[in-house]
């Protein structure tokens, strides 16, 4: 199954019924959103109650619709460990795959992502376990999220096999993978990039503690487009080379419907340029 260019995470699915979740599920699905990316520590944040809570609601939506497992590529993440805080330790990863498959309710784990790196667990070790975990087809693919460029390149040197994604923080306000190299080597190594906050925290949509040339750029360019800030802000993050997928973090079903227009925004070179240069003040050498 091919990844839509948006993604739906689910840091913030919690405090909701299974009906109400299944809901969320089936409008990201119509716009376009068919990988959905969630983690075990999900329910920890925004009033979830407690360790794994997220994962074992979208387990109960594809329990309550099975069709919908076949629909969508499933993600998940592992090795935050509160308040440890990170193992990614042969042992407990194993046992926190096992976990997540118990709570999903699946036998199969579409992309298993280590969500932080573990300074203490050598990459060779880690390697190895997610080689083992995908031998016994728990896990199809892997990848990784927040990783530097080093630790990224010392995982992928053990892998015996190719790397699938990466997850890092971008957005026209978090431009980090664009001057760290970090994009240049996922292009490299034909990797694609899962853009995690493409809004900022939701910053580029209502423009508070953004920067009012920023604002001004992304306002101008929707005029122009027929659209709103936040469609032209995931547009800016869906226009690198390296083929971003944009993760959507809201439940709102009005925004998540919203989302979508963003695929109709057409930018430019200049455009593009224009929205680097007021989010960083400088002008461009």
């Amino acid at each position: 199954m091919t990844t839509g260019p948006l993604a739906f995470g689910c840091w913030r699915f919690v405090q909701m019924s299974p009906a109400e979740a299944r809901d969320r599920i089936e409008t990201a699905l119509v716009a376009r959103m068919n990988l959905i990316d969630t983690a075990d520590v999900y329910g920890l944040d925004w009033g979830g109650t407690g360790f794994g809570r997220a994962e074992e609601l979208l387990g109960a939506v594809l329990a309550d619709a099975p069709n919908l497992r076949d629909r969508i590529i499933l993600a998940t993440k592992g090795g935050i460990t509160p308040p440890v805080p990170y193992d990614s330790g042969s042992d407990y990863l194993r046992s926190a795959v096992d976990e997540s498959l118990r709570r999903l309710g699946t036998d199969m784990i579409d992309l298993y992502q280590i969500h932080r790196p573990d300074l203490f667990t050598h990459p060779e070790e880690l390697a190895t376990t997610l080689a083992a975990l995908r031998e016994q087809g728990k896990i199809r693919e892997v990848g990784v999220s927040n990783f530097t460029l080093a630790q990224y390149d010392a995982l992928t040197s053990y892998l015996p096999f190719p790397i699938a994604t990466s997850q890092p923080q971008y957005s026209a306000v978090h431009l980090e993978p664009l001057r760290n190299g970090e994009f240049d080597r996922l292009m490299r190594d034909k990797v694609t990039p899962l853009a995690w906050s493409p809004l900022g925290g939701g910053a580029l949509a209502h423009g508070e503690g953004t920067r009012a040339e920023l604002v001004e750029t992304l306002d101008r360019l929707a005029e122009r487009e027929g659209t709103d800030r936040s469609a032209v802000a995931l547009a800016f993050v869906l226009a690198h080379p390296s083929k971003p997928v944009a993760i959507i973090g809201t439940q709102n079903l009005d925004r998540i419907r919203a989302a979508v227009a963003a695929l109709d925004v057409r930018l430019n070179r200049n455009d593009v340029y224009d929205i680097i240069e007021a989010s960083e003040g400088v002008p461009l050498p």
